[in-house]
This record gives structure tokens, sequence and C-alpha cells, in this order.
């Protein structure tokens, strides 16, 4: 293993880590499509859902804040090879391109609805938006930009104490940017916004992730970046321990003793994703931290698998969406539903009518099959990246 790192070379670490979890979030997308009744229950309720089923979805929880938190890593790696100008731009111009595919793109997929009645605002809309921020902050000193982003992942929690007028223009962009939990915008009678990521809490991640980029920098041994990162985790992790135990402050749910020990340390373990509380970026982050200081030596096959995906998050991302609604309307028909049911009302996702889909076993085993349906895609993509310098492959 080399001392430092040159600044052109991929860091096999962060392919490893992103591919982890787009592997890992796509096994919640796959439920939300194929699990009977998903689209009308929350999983993380406990009066309700199972163990399994629980962990099936908040072991998703990892995925958002670790993709978020390695696109400012990247992002700061970027920086490395342009001036700041050039970084500045880059990242404006990438930020409202996200926002671009997010309302043309991912929400088509989502809802199969060639008329966008429903555009969903979610975790690549909060990217290209913070992503847009941090072109704008990245001319402040690198302490300044790691001041605003602690400031922002352990102080907005405090904002679900302002009560603003409903339906005013505060409430709308109080939120749309701080505190939303899945609010509905109507354009007019048929046409809704569903925000489910709040920008600026990711923003916050964001922004500490562009700040841990500086680990990256050539004159940092991978022995002392090492040390480094795993005394990030475990800070990360006391903090979530000792206001997780405390219920002092930093998540708007609090734990509390249910019927079995089980359900108690489900609700223990159920931090709130929306916005990302204090709580649930402390714990996923300091998971997220320790995987990047162990595997940049990493080898053999699982890491090289891993890294196939990681290497094309953006692609596989939005293949994976659009194939796994192309099964659900194979699946729809096999069924034996009709064209009458693709549209079902007050529901924005078409071909899920009530009774749609499979068992848990099912959701997994067609995971597992979509995952491995991608692979070949990814590694073509991701060798066509690396032998091609198309301008273009930046924002992919």
């Amino acid at each position: 293993m080399t001392a430092n790192l040159s600044n052109k070379q991929r860091i096999q670490a962060i392919d490893i880590l992103r591919g982890v979890i787009m592997l890992i979030m796509a096994i919640d997308h796959v439920r939300e499509y194929f699990h009977t009744g998903a689209m009308m229950s929350d999983p993380t309720n406990l009066a309700t859902t199972t163990p399994i089923l629980f962990f099936t979805r908040w072991i998703t929880h990892f995925c958002a804040p670790t993709f978020v938190f390695l696109s400012g890593l990247s992002a700061y790696l970027a920086g490395m090879r342009r001036t700041k100008k050039e970084l500045s731009l880059f990242l404006i111009k990438r930020g409202l391109w996200l926002v671009f595919v997010e309302i043309a793109i991912i929400s088509l997929a989502l809802t199969l609805d060639p008329l966008y009645h429903g555009i969903a605002l979610q975790v690549i809309w909060a990217i290209g938006i913070s992503m847009l921020l941090l072109g704008l902050l990245i001319w402040l000193p690198l302490p300044a930009i790691a001041a605003i982003a602690i400031l922002i992942i352990a102080g907005h929690d405090w904002l679900n104490t302002i009560k603003l007028p409903a339906n005013g223009a505060g409430d709308v962009l109080m939120k749309l940017f701080f505190t939303s939990r899945g609010a509905l915008f109507f354009l007019d009678k048929t046409h809704l916004v569903f925000a489910l990521y709040a920008v600026i809490p990711w923003t916050g991640v964001m922004l500490l992730g562009y700040v841990f980029g500086a680990l990256y920098q050539a004159k940092y041994r991978y022995i002392d970046r090492k040390v480094l990162l795993i005394y990030s985790s475990l800070f990360f992790f006391l903090v979530f321990l000792a206001l997780r135990l405390t219920n002092f402050y930093g998540d708007p749910a609090p734990w509390s003793i249910q019927k079995t020990d089980v359900y108690s340390f489900l609700s223990f373990m159920n931090v709130s994703k929306y916005p990302p509380s204090l709580i649930y970026c402390c714990l996923t982050l300091s998971v997220a931290i320790l995987v990047l200081a162990l595997a940049e030596t990493a080898t053999g096959k699982l890491a090289r698998f891993l890294q196939v995906y990681g290497s094309v998050p953006f692609f596989y991302y939005v293949l994976h969406f659009y194939l796994i609604r192309m099964l659900t309307v194979v699946v729809f028909f096999l069924q034996g539903f009709k064209t009458s049911q693709i549209v079902t009302p007050n529901m924005p996702f078409n071909f899920e009518p009530p009774g749609f889909g499979f068992s848990l076993g099912w959701v997994y085993l067609i995971w597992l099959a979509i995952i491995l349906a991608l692979y070949y895609p990814c590694k073509w993509f991701s060798n066509y990246k690396k032998t091609h310098k198309q301008w273009w492959l930046s924002y992919l």
C-alpha cells in the first residue's frame, strides 16, 4: 500500500462504501413497490410492524446520509483537480442538472405517469440543491465550512419547535428547506409536489463530507487518515448513545419501553430520517466513516464486486428504478389486474392497485435478481468512464 494518494486515482474505499449503500438502498425500493400493502403502511410503526420488516426498512437509513456525505467528499476530491472557480461552476451546474433529473426522470420512474400528476422531491433533489449551495460556499475557508456543517447538523432540530402560520409562504419555505416529513404542495387540483427531503439538513451532511475530503490530500498517510476516521466514527457514535439514552435532544421521536425487549430495542433504534435528526446523522455517519476507514486496503472478489456498483452510482440509481418499475408492470398483468386498475384513485403511483405484490421473502428474491441483473451494465459503464473523457461523463 502506498503512503499517500494521487490526485487522479479513484479511492477504492469510497467506491466500496458507495457500492454497499447502493445495493442496500435497492432493498427498500423493491419493498416499496413489491411488498403487499407497502404503499399504505409504515414499516417503522412499532404498533403494526414486525422485526424483520422493521429491519428491512431501517437498514436503508444508512444509505441517504452516506451517499450525501460521499457526494461532499467527492466534491473536495474534484476540487483537487480544478481551480476554485472551476469547481464552483461545476457544482452549481451539476446541482441544477440533478434537480432536473429528480423532477423529469426519477419522478417519472416512481409514478409511471407521463402527465406528471405527482412530482417527488427526494434524495437527488436534496443532493442537487446541496451541491449548488456547496458551490457557493467553497470560497470560504475550510474551518468556516466545518462550522456551518456542525451548526446545521447539531442545531436544525431546534427548528421543529417553530410554528409558522399554515399555508403561508413562510410555512412552505420552512417545510421545503428545513422540516418536511413528507409535505404535499398542490400546484393545481390534479398536480402536486411531494417533498420528502428537507434540503438544508442534508446540506449540512454534504458540507461535512466536503470537510472530510481534506483527509485525502496527498500529504496524509493512509495510517494517519485511518486513525482520524476511526476516532471521528467513535465520536459520532458516542454522541448518538449519549443523546439517545437520555432523550435529551436531537430527535423528535424519543424512544420508550415497549411490550418486549426486542420492540424496546427497535424503539431505541427508530431514529428520524425526515428530516435527518442529529441522532440519526450521528448513528449513520459513525458507521459510514468507520467503513471508509477500513475499506481503503480491502481486497478480494467482494471488494471488486462492490466497486463496480460504487463507481457508477448515478447510472445505477436511475437504471434500478426503471428496472423495478418495468417489473411491476409485468407482475401487474401476471397477477391478473386489468388496464382499468392501472390508476388507483388518490394514489400517485400507477400499476400499484390494492392487493398487488408479494410477501417479504419474495421481495428479497426480487431485490437479489435486480442487483445481479444490473452488474454487467454497471461494469460496462464503469469501464467506459475509465477509458473515455467526454465532458458529459462528469455529470453521470
